[in-house]
C-alpha cells in the first residue's frame, strides 16, 4: 500500500489491534445510532410500566386468588447482566400479592430454549440469589425434550405452523415473561414464548439460513412467531402478559413497557427505530472491501468461551456482518481479525467440534447443512442427553449456528487477518494474512490499486 494512511483500532480477540488503512477507507458503527437516556430508577420504570399496561388490564384483574402463576425470563443469552430480571419479577411477585396470589403459587421458569440450561450458580448471577434460594424447586430451566413437559397446541390455520410449548404455559392461570433486552429485532415478542419455551419442532419454522432475521424493520421472522403466538393465544383462552426492555449495553436500560406481547413489542420497536436506521441507509455507496474485527464474545458463550464455529460464522459473519450486504458489493472482499484459536467446550457445546469436522469438512452450503444434518443431529441421544441432564447446548443448536454462512453468496472472499493457526479457517476455505494490512494488500491485487474500502466498528462484547 501507498499514500496516506488512517489508524484504526480493531477488537480481536481479548484485546484489540491497531491497524493502518488507506486514507480512503470510510467509516461506519454496527451499533446505535442514537442512545437515547438511561431510565432514572429502575424499580420505579419497572412498577409504572406494570401500573399502565398496554393492550391488557393490570396484573391484579387477570388472577384470582387461587390462581397458578410462572413467571418466565430470558436465559443468559440475551446480553442483560444488570439487575432488569431480579426487578422485573419482584415487580409482577407485588402485583400478584396485591391480588391475593401468594409467592408459593408461582413458579419461575429459564427460557433457554435449545441453549443450555444454567446452574443454580449461573441461575443466581441472571435473577439474584436470593430469588434462587426462596423458589428452589419451583425455579427451573425449560427442557426442550421433556415430552411430559411439552403441549402441542396444534398447527397455525394460517401457514400449518406447528405450536408446541412448555406445558406450564399450557396450564398455569397466568403466564408472565420478561424481557431482558434486545439484539435488534432478533428477540423480543412471541419469540420470548414461542421460541424459548418451545422445542425443535417448532424452532426449526424460523430458523432456517433465510428465516433468521435481526431487521428492526419489517421482520420476517418476527411475522412467523406472530402468527404462532394468536394461535396459543387462541387455544389457550388467555393472554400472555408481557415485561419488554431495551438497552444500550448489558446493564444500561433505557426503556420498560409491560402488557400484552404485540402491543409490547410494538413500542420496542419503535423506540429501536429511531436508535438503528435501515442498515441499507448507511452509505450511498457500496465498498469493494469490508474490513472489521471480531471479539472474543458470543451470546453462546456466557460462562463458557468462544470456539471457531461462533467465532467466525455465527459471530463473524453472523451477529457482526450484518452490514456486509448494506455495505459490500456483490463479490466483496471480507477482511475479520481475529486470533481464533481452536479450542472447544465440550461441556457447554458438545456437539460443536463434530459439526466442525464432519459437517464444515463436507460443505459450506447453509441449506445443504440444514436438509443432510439438521435432523440428524436434533436427534442424536448422546447430545440431547447432554442437553437434558449436563448443561450442554442442544446438538442441533451448532448447525443453526452456521446459518450465517449464507452470506458467502453475497461475498466473494473471506480473508482472516492475523489468526494464531491458519488452518482454522482455512477449514472453512477462507483465506489467511498475517496482519490487516496484508489482507487489503491482497484484496486490492483483485478489487483494484484504488478499490473502495468500509472499516466497520464493532460494538464490544456483553458479559455477566
Amino acid at each position: 500500500m501507498s499514500g496516506l494512511f488512517v489508524n484504526v483500532e480493531l477488537p480481536y480477540g481479548e484485546t484489540t489491534l491497531t491497524a493502518r488503512l488507506p486514507e480512503r477507507t470510510r467509516i461506519f458503527a454496527n451499533t446505535e445510532a442514537v442512545t437515547p437516556a438511561p431510565v432514572d430508577d429502575l424499580v420505579s420504570a419497572v412498577a409504572q410500566a406494570l401500573a399502565d399496561p398496554l393492550g391488557l388490564p393490570r396484573l391484579g384483574e387477570l388472577v384470582k386468588p387461587h390462581a397458578r402463576v410462572t413467571i418466565a425470563f430470558d436465559d443468559a443469552t440475551v446480553p442483560s447482566y444488570g439487575p432488569i430480571r431480579s426487578i422485573a419479577i419482584e415487580g409482577v411477585l407485588g402485583e400478584l400479592a396485591a391480588a391475593g396470589v401468594a409467592r408459593g403459587q408461582v413458579s419461575l421458569l429459564c427460557a433457554n430454549a435449545l441453549h443450555r440450561k444454567l446452574r443454580p450458580a449461573e441461575l443466581a448471577r441472571i435473577i439474584g440469589a436470593r430469588l434462587v434460594a426462596e423458589f428452589g424447586e419451583r425455579l427451573g430451566c425449560h427442557d426442550a425434550e421433556d415430552r411430559v413437559g411439552l403441549v402441542d397446541l396444534g398447527r397455525t390455520p394460517e401457514h400449518g405452523y406447528p405450536v408446541v410449548v412448555n406445558r406450564l404455559v399450557a396450564e398455569s392461570d397466568l403466564v408472565v415473561y420478561v424481557n431482558a433486552g434486545h439484539m435488534r429485532g432478533f428477540n423480543g415478542g412471541w419469540k420470548s414464548v414461542c421460541v424459548g419455551l418451545s422445542t425443535y419442532d417448532s424452532i426449526r419454522v424460523t430458523h432456517t439460513p433465510d428465516g433468521m432475521s435481526m431487521s428492526v424493520h419489517d421482520n420476517r421472522m418476527h411475522a412467523v412467531l406472530d402468527e404462532m403466538g394468536r394461535h396459543l393465544e387462541g387455544r389457550l383462552g388467555r393472554r400472555v402478559f408481557k415485561i419488554d426492555t431495551l438497552g444500550t449495553d448489558a446493564v444500561t436500560v433505557v426503556k420498560v413497557v409491560a402488557g400484552a406481547v404485540a402491543d409490547a413489542r410494538r413500542a420496542i420497536v419503535s423506540a429501536m427505530e429511531a436508535m438503528f436506521p435501515p442498515r441499507r441507509a448507511q452509505a450511498r455507496e457500496r465498498f469493494d472491501i469490508v474490513v472489521y474485527g471480531v471479539p472474543d464474545g458470543s451470546p453462546y458463550a456466557v460462562f463458557s468461551h468462544v470456539n471457531p464455529i461462533l467465532t467466525l460464522i455465527s459471530s463473524g459473519l453472523g451477529y457482526l456482518g450484518g452490514l456486509v450486504e448494506a455495505l459490500g458489493k456483490p463479490g466483496c472482499t471480507v477482511i475479520m481479525a481475529t486470533p481464533v484459536p481452536e479450542r472447544w467446550d465440550r461441556v457447554a457445546h458438545p456437539s460443536y467440534p463434530e459439526v466442525w469436522e464432519r459437517v464444515l469438512g463436507t460443505t459450506q452450503d447453509p441449506h445443504e447443512i440444514m436438509r443432510r444434518f439438521a435432523d440428524d443431529y436434533a436427534r442424536r441421544p448422546d447430545y440431547v442427553e447432554a442437553y437434558r441432564s449436563r448443561f450442554g447446548f442442544h446438538p442441533v443448536h451448532a448447525i443453526f449456528a452456521v446459518y450465517p454462512l449464507k452470506r458467502l453468496g453475497h461475498i466473494g472472499r473471506v480473508i482472516v487477518a492475523a489468526p494464531r493457526d491458519p488452518s482454522v479457517p482455512r477449514h472453512l476455505g477462507f483465506e489467511v494474512a498475517g496482519s490487516v494490512e496484508e489482507a487489503v494488500a491482497l484484496a486490492e491485487k483483485r478489487h483494484g490499486a484504488g478499490s473502495s474500502i468500509a472499516y466497520v466498528k464493532q460494538p464490544a462484547p456483553a458479559s455477566p
